[in-house]
């Protein structure tokens, strides 16, 4: 068996000496060494040839955006972030995946040692899943005003709903879609598996992407076209009716596929209380949460759309929705909402 090759650079010794025996008790997993600062992961990615990175944001001489920018620039390679769980570490975090960074790994702030034992097995499947990601070149990014051209499109709005789900990658796929939107585009609800740290900050990009408004979803809150209602990271999103219009409802319940909030919940609220009037949309993502939930929705008459393996970073989740039967379309990233818009006129 062929072992995964991994290079840990982190400024802290008892980091990379934690991480190192975590990732020793993987069969796969090889370390092939360790770096203090980006500088000497430099010379060790020449002389090593890792698989995967990991790769702390706060390190002496050259900070972690800075080098993880050039890194995917000259030599694109898949790159996991070790990143705190706190309000700079999150919006630091989300600017890393929109570099190209695959994924992330809350660092605990307290008991370090014991708390990055409990997720250990996380960890390790958060870098083994990277090394099958498709990683590309970063490019430079297009004028702005270029990027919003499709936003100048309008059309009449219905009581339409986009429902949408993601997961690894999913924070930068949401983006390419929401930017092509008009700003009366039908309201979109959304399930991100993301820390709840990183739910302001994530809303906040979304909102700055495109022409639409992002928020974070309140219990009760309407749901009205031009809006997007994205699920806080600790609570499941659905959609309920109250009268003749939509409603946001949020609850504190169990683990639903591992994660909460759940696509599946999502999911199955909409095909419940939606049904027709739904478009489905699965994006990137580890694993399979939403897929059951999503051949749900297709039986109650929503149109689904599936990412394509060839633009995700992980074929999980839509593959999973594609081999299940759910989809209707399976499109490449930037074709999804030119799909959305078709199927809306």
């Amino acid at each position: 068996m062929e072992k995964i090759k991994l290079l840990i650079v982190d400024d802290s010794a008892l980091i990379r000496h934690m991480l190192t025996q975590i990732f020793n008790t993987a069969e796969d997993i090889e370390v092939v060494g360790t770096a203090g600062d980006p500088l000497i992961a430099r010379d060790k990615i020449k002389a090593l040839n890792p698989d995967v990175l990991t790769l702390d944001v706060e390190m002496p001489r050259m900070d972690g955006l800075t080098f993880l920018r050039n890194l995917m620039r000259l030599r694109p390679m898949p790159v996991v972030m070790i990143s705190t769980l706190t309000a700079k570490g999150a919006e630091v975090t989300l600017e890393a995946l929109s570099l190209g960074a695959v994924d992330f790994v809350a660092k605990p702030k307290a008991d370090v040692p014991n708390a990055l034992r409990e997720y250990a097995d996380e960890i390790i499947n958060k870098v083994r899943m990277a090394a099958k990601a498709k990683v590309r070149a970063l490019e430079t990014p297009r004028p702005v005003e270029q990027a919003h051209v499709a936003s100048k499109k309008h059309f009449r709005t219905t009581d339409r709903i986009v429902a949408v789900g993601s997961s690894t990658g999913g924070t930068e796929a949401l983006k390419i879609v929401v930017k092509s939107l008009p700003a009366d585009a039908p309201a979109m609800v959304v399930t991100q598996h993301l820390p709840v740290t990183f739910s302001d900050s994530f809303a906040k990009h979304v909102d700055a992407a495109g022409d639409m408004r992002a928020c974070i979803a309140r219990d009760g809150q309407l749901i009205l076209p031009g809006n997007i209602y994205i699920a806080p990271g600790d609570r499941h999103l659905s959609v309920a009716r109250d009268g003749a219009r939509y409603i946001c409802r949020l609850d504190d319940g169990p683990l639903v596929n591992r994660h909460k909030p759940s696509v599946e919940v999502l999911f199955e609220s909409v095909a419940e209380n939606v049904g027709a009037n739904a478009i489905g949309v699965m994006l990137t993502g580890m694993g399979a949460d939403g897929a059951k939930a999503m051949v749900r929705m297709r039986e109650a008459g929503a149109i689904n759309i599936v990412q394509d393996e060839a633009s995700s970073v992980v074929w999980g989740m839509p593959g999973e929705a594609y081999r299940q039967g759910a989809a209707h379309h399976v499109l490449s990233l930037d074709k999804i909402a030119d799909q959305i818009l078709a199927l809306m006129n």
